[in-house]
């Protein structure tokens, strides 16, 4: 079969590799469409280690076609929504917490598919423990809002929950790209109050405020620091889903005492945090910083398709430039690299 992988650092292109195979608790499965994700973009460029054809993607929609023999609840030709963690639930480790980073198998353990196996941008993928992680198509969900769920609104939703918001917090959010706008409306939907997205581009800004903005700081207008707390005061949370390294310290001085930082923001592996410790209040301030992949497993979907089945959130909205067909898949992952100005988040119906 064929996949669209990492061929080297720098390097992307079709690779011929043989069919997965069902283990007892596993099943093969052929993608029905995918998503294009930023975390592609730094693998395929050398941010996440060095790669060597590794078939890329995470965010799937599929049909199953093999399923072991010690699978319960699937069989071939369900539809299916797939979780982008997809955690070995029979290691005791993954009982402690989530799954995504056990102390025995290592950091983003359960994140498989971009970090020690090949993805979902193949003719056909494996998933491990399929009863666990994988979670039938609702037939009152779209292909675009499933497809959401399986990593940017699962991620989005994490960083509002690792920031732990209370009823009418006043919360930043710094990036409004695909998570960031997840995690806004996430952080909505737990009862923020004022909600203060950072971005400029007009497409994103709209859907900030769709999704429960109650105001955009444009760092065009200078320093956004100083704009937020001469308008707001220090704030109680700080979302991190874009940006640089700087956000960090950025973060650092708009949380009062006793606030949380929360970071779901992908850096790159050569990239360096430098803060002052008086930012830090000394390492006195209560400022907890807390940064960590969205939770594995199927409960956890079902769970965020119930929100857009009763309409709470509509999260495909995100998805605004479609590519049909798996040939166009290259087309795909190259607008997600160089980020022409009207797009949000790109993907592919296959």
């Amino acid at each position: 079969m064929k996949g669209f992988a990492v061929i080297e650092p720098g390097k992307v292109g079709w690779i011929e590799v043989e069919k997965p195979v069902a283990g007892p608790l596993d099943a093969v499965l052929k993608p029905i469409a995918v998503g294009v994700c930023s975390s592609d973009i730094h693998a395929s460029d050398g941010g996440a280690g060095p790669m060597k054809n590794r078939i890329l993607g995470h965010e799937a929609v599929a049909e199953v076609v093999e399923v072991g023999n010690l699978v319960k609840r699937f069989k071939p030709g369900d539809k299916v929504v797939v979780n982008c963690v997809t955690p070995d639930w029979e290691q005791l480790a993954v009982q402690e917490r989530y799954g995504n980073n056990t102390h025995d198998a290592g950091f983003a353990s359960g994140f498989k598919f971009l970090m020690s196996k090949d993805g979902v941008w193949a003719d056909f993928f494996h998933v491990n423990n399929a009863d666990a992680n994988l979670v039938l198509m609702p037939e009152d969900v779209s292909l675009e809002d499933a497809l959401m769920t399986t990593d940017m609104m699962s991620t989005g939703f994490y960083a509002s929950e690792m920031a732990d918001i209370q009823f009418g917090d006043t919360v930043v959010i710094y990036g409004i790209g695909p998570v960031g706008l997840m995690a806004l409306a996430g952080t909505a939907l737990r009862g923020a109050g004022h909600i203060i997205g950072i971005g400029s581009r007009p497409n994103l800004v709209k859907l900030a405020k769709e999704f429960g903005a109650t105001g955009i700081i444009d760092y065009h207008n200078g320093d956004v620091v100083q704009q937020i707390v001469s308008k707001y005061g220090q704030v109680d949370k700080c979302i991190i889903a874009g940006g640089n390294c700087s956000a960090m310290a950025d973060a650092l001085k708009m949380v009062r005492p006793n606030g949380i930082i929360s970071n779901v923001n992908f850096y790159d592996g050569m990239d360096t945090f430098n803060i002052p410790a008086p930012l830090w209040g000394l390492g006195m301030s209560d400022v907890t910083i807390r940064g960590g992949f969205c939770p594995g497993g199927a409960r956890r979907i079902e769970r965020l398709l119930k929100l857009i089945q009763t309409n709470r959130i509509h999260p495909g909205k995100v998805l605004n430039m479609k590519f049909e067909g798996f040939e166009n898949l290259p087309k795909a992952f190259q607008a997600m690299h160089d980020k022409p100005k009207e797009l949000i988040k790109s993907y592919v119906i296959l």
